[in-house]
């Protein structure tokens, strides 16, 4: 492990050798590292454009390197390498921001890029490279850094409350999806886009080719459409239990919960793991078709005792 300063003030072991600019030059510190290849580096801190630039190049040679960077708030830390380094790099060469305040962890981010349309915006042809910085531990973004004109812009993302309109809209939009995969979850972002996930493996089938399908639901569902892939992700049985009884025919398996659930939404889960969510008819009963993959699933976990309930939506 070595570790480069400015100044030299750390108190280390022996073992831990420490590089200053004060006995050398950035380059020759740049060709040590190189040379050398520590597992680990630690370069406290980074104040002017070489340092920042012989961070970067280090990070981008593989050498392991925790770099220390003063900021009001993690965010700011990170805007502390735009204009040194290339927007697209920054990905690259930091991965994930820990923000110390008064002595401890106070926030920890990780930074990645994709291609898509930045939060705020809803046309599709404003879609560009956006560099988006989520939060470690819940994985939703914060902030989101990309070019708009000639200028590169941080703009923090807020997260907005499902309204009531918004969690209908969510729900009839699943529903649409659910012909091509039981395992569907929508967020609506405004009222003029979506993000509709499913498994990976459904996705070709949904855009359809040159995206004939998905142009096809945009118009019908009068919607803008960006399909994602779903992380497997369990969901669990939130609500209170519906009880139920069987009955069913030839064709159908079904599942007679009562009039006062007429109308509304509810989830199937097997095992307490999700399956789909249904809206019970008129005359209080969900009906599933013996014959497709969800009716084979229901029955078989039926016929072998296990557990299948019913969860208010």
């Amino acid at each position: 492990m070595k570790t480069v300063e400015a100044p030299r003030d750390l108190v280390l072991p022996d073992t831990i050798t420490q590089l200053s600019y004060s006995r050398s030059s950035p380059e020759e510190v740049h060709d040590v590292l190189l040379l050398s290849r520590p597992d680990y580096s630690l370069f406290d801190e980074m104040r002017n454009v070489p340092d920042f630039l012989l961070f970067s190049d280090m990070r981008l040679a593989g050498v392991g390197m925790v770099g220390v960077v003063h900021g009001t708030n993690p965010l700011d830390a990170i805007q502390r390498f735009i204009g040194k380094i290339d927007l697209g790099v920054i990905p690259h060469v930091i991965d994930t921001v820990v923000f110390i305040k008064h002595g401890k962890v106070d926030q920890v981010l990780g930074i990645n890029m994709i291609v898509k349309v930045p939060a705020g915006m809803t046309e599709a042809d404003l879609a560009r490279p956006v560099v988006v910085i989520n939060d470690f531990e819940t994985n939703k973004a914060v902030a989101e850094i990309y070019s708009y004109g000639e200028e590169t812009v941080v703009v923090p993302v807020r997260e907005e409350k499902a309204t009531g309109a918004k969690a209908l809209a969510a729900k009839q939009l699943e529903r649409a999806f659910q012909r091509y995969s039981e395992d569907v979850r929508v967020e609506i972002i405004n009222d003029n886009r979506a993000i509709v996930y499913v498994p990976e493996k459904y996705i070709p089938a949904i855009i359809g080719t040159q995206g004939k399908n998905i142009q096809a639901l945009e118009q019908q569902l009068g919607i803008g459409l960006d399909v994602r892939e779903l992380e497997a992700q369990p969901r669990k049985p939130t609500g209170k239990e519906i009880p139920y009884r069987t009955s069913g025919s030839s064709k159908h398996a079904e599942f007679l919960l009562g009039d006062q659930y007429s109308g509304k939404d509810v989830d199937i889960y097997v095992n307490s793991e999700y399956l789909a969510t249904f809206a019970v008819s008129k005359q209080g009963v969900v009906r599933i078709k013996k014959s497709n993959k969800l009716g084979k699933v229901v029955i078989d976990a039926l016929e072998h005792g296990e557990k299948v309930s019913f969860i208010g939506a």
